[in-house]
């Protein structure tokens, strides 16, 4: 089976698919490393997880990078008020990131790319672009304004953009704003911030060309399928998208898919505004496997208001579900339940998740399936299925990350 997802996009749903003879291209949007990671990232990267465990289970191949942005203003503000050279402090929270990640349970990606080693590659790319003539210097460096005929071909920049806005100082660029489009390709800048030999000068590449350049060189334009947070649509990935059609005639893949926010008091959490639940935490509070129960249980696309009520009542409800298939799998007298109801259940969860990643159904099809357990007389395994059903149990546990029993 094929898994199909709607395309951010075109808003059409697709088949994700790798081309003949290869892996399925995977380009995720990574972390900016300055801070702790929080709740908002997890429910994103979880989301690829199950793309990639969903894959998995039919066989399918992938190569999946994500990037690793060390090159950011942020990241040089926040190095300064901590009285700290930048580099360490991106290395640092690199760290604490990807062992939060793991601790999540999340397949590790093949690759992770940090924005400083591709700043020769992203000067290449940006000298490309100042060639066609629509590269200006401005008092912030210089900006690269886009193709209109390309218009068609991106994601719209208007109204749309309240949608996914974020709440924080200059992201996005306001719609209606005089070069609200246009994108830095490179910012002056000198030490001990950080800086770079180009063909303007010692600075930083604008953030936009990073995934381009990556992608690029480790996979190829376009990917099969690229995405992140929802507020990743204007401007990053409208940029990047702009940068392949501009270079390659294409867009920069050929599926995109965002998630919605985690927000906290109506607001999206952010790391610039300090409004966050830290991963860290949230998983010292209830567990990875509970964690991953409340993050995936709303659909992908709606926004989740956190609340540490809800993420208790999401662990004790895991709690139930697991105590429950353990007991059906119990050693002793055989049951009622045959090995067969198992295995439908692995069917009903991988379709579901095959059918635009709809973890919330999956979920709701467990759920079902402990409580028609809890309401038999009798709800063990039949006698002589207890390995069948336990090899059920693991598949489930392996398509959600999430152990069952």
């Amino acid at each position: 089976m094929v898994v199909r997802v709607r395309d951010s996009l075109s808003g059409r749903r697709r088949t994700v698919q790798p081309r003949p003879g290869a892996p399925l291209t995977l380009y995720v949007c990574g972390p900016t490393v300055y801070d702790a990671a929080h709740v908002g990232h997890a429910r994103t990267y979880l989301r690829f997880d199950l793309l990639r465990r969903r894959l998995r289970f039919d066989g399918t191949a992938v190569r999946h990078v994500m990037n690793i942005t060390d090159v950011e203003d942020k990241i040089t503000a926040r190095a300064k008020a901590l009285g700290m050279p930048w580099r360490e402090l991106a290395r640092r929270e690199e760290r604490r990131f990807k062992e939060d990640l793991r601790s999540l349970g999340v397949l590790p990606p093949h690759a992770t790319p940090r924005a400083s080693a591709y700043v020769g590659r992203m000067a290449e790319v940006a000298r490309t672009l100042e060639r066609t003539g629509r590269v200006r210097r401005t008092s912030e460096g210089w900006v690269y304004a886009p193709d209109p005929t390309h218009v068609a071909k991106n994601f719209p920049v208007g109204g749309e953009l309240e949608r996914h806005a974020v709440l924080e100082p200059d992201h996005p660029f306001p719609a209606d704003a005089g070069g609200a489009e246009e994108f830095l390709l490179w910012k002056p800048q000198d030490a001990p911030n950080a800086s770079f030999p180009s063909p303007w000068g010692r600075g930083v590449p604008g953030w936009h060309l990073e995934c381009y350049t990556m992608a690029r060189d480790l996979l190829r334009i376009p990917v099969d399928l690229h995405g992140g947070g929802l507020d990743l649509v204007f401007p990053h990935h409208f940029a990047e998208n702009e940068v392949a059609l501009t270079l390659d005639g294409d867009a920069f893949a050929r599926t995109f898919i965002h998630t919605g926010f985690v927000t906290q008091g109506g607001v999206k959490m952010s790391k610039s505004i300090g409004n966050l639940v830290p991963l860290a935490s949230a998983l010292d509070a209830v567990g990875a496997d509970a964690l991953r129960w409340y993050l995936l249980t709303p659909a992908a696309s709606l926004r989740l208001p956190w609340d540490d009520t809800d993420a208790a009542a999401a662990k004790a409800e895991l709690g139930r579900v697991r105590r429950t298939i353990r007991a059906s799998l119990a050693p002793g007298a055989g049951g009622s339940v045959p090995a067969t109801r198992f295995r439908r259940l692995v069917r009903t969860v991988a379709d579901a998740l095959g059918d635009g990643l709809r973890a919330h159904d999956a979920l709701g099809d467990i759920r079902e399936f402990a409580l028609d357990l809890d309401q038999r007389a009798n709800g063990r395994v039949a006698r002589g299925d207890s390995p069948a059903a336990r090899g059920a149990v693991a598949e489930l546990d392996g398509l959600l990350g999430i152990a069952l029993a």
